[in-house]
């Protein structure tokens, strides 16, 4: 019987090896090719690698300079894709612009350009109707527990309390129970 050739300890840990130069740049470029992300997601990534964290600045600036890394246009094209493909609000697309480390001034003007002519009703109506399907096949919805959840996933979907409150006025058998059901704090912010 042959014997099994041990494995190297730093590879039995899961330990990488460390990245120097242009080994680093070519880890960054497939990276790239595999998922888009913004600079500071990809700095992230690459002082996992690096061998030295003073060449990450070097390559950033090399994959910038060569179009590869453009921090506008993934924040745009990201937007765009949560809004038609995914039909999310401008609040959740937003929060996950910022999760995906985009400065906030680019984050918001993305997201702005994004929304530019959607109306929220619209979206609103939409994603219940694309996403929702139990809650827009139903007709007149009478169970507040229901409605109450329906809610709850349109305001993580990222859309308005108003606007959300709305929508599900429009769905519920007595609409006028929304607005006693309605928490205190969320009053307020309407």
């Amino acid at each position: 019987m042959a014997s099994a050739k041990p494995i190297s300890s730093s590879r039995a840990k899961g330990v990488r090896s460390r990245l120097e130069g242009e080994q680093l740049f070519e880890y960054a470029v497939k990276y790239l090719a595999l998922r888009s992300c913004s600079s500071e997601e990809l700095r992230a990534k690459l002082r996992l690698r690096a061998a030295r964290v003073s060449e990450i600045d070097g390559v950033l600036a090399r994959l910038k300079e060569i179009g590869y890394l453009n921090d506008a246009r993934f924040a745009e094209s990201f937007a765009s894709y949560r809004i038609e493909n995914e039909g999310f609000g401008r609040q959740r697309v937003l929060s996950d612009l910022l999760h995906r480390r985009v400065s906030g001034k680019l984050a918001e003007k993305a997201v702005s350009q994004a929304f530019d002519g959607k109306g929220e009703a619209e979206m609103i109506d939409a994603y219940i109707e694309r996403r929702m399907p139990s809650v827009h096949g139903k007709g007149q919805i009478e169970d507040e527990r229901e409605l109450a959840r329906a809610y709850r996933r349109l305001r993580r979907a990222g859309f308005s309390s108003g606007g959300s409150l709305t929508a599900l006025k429009r769905l519920a058998a007595r609409p006028e129970l929304i607005d006693e059901a309605l928490p205190e704090d969320e009053a307020e912010n309407e």
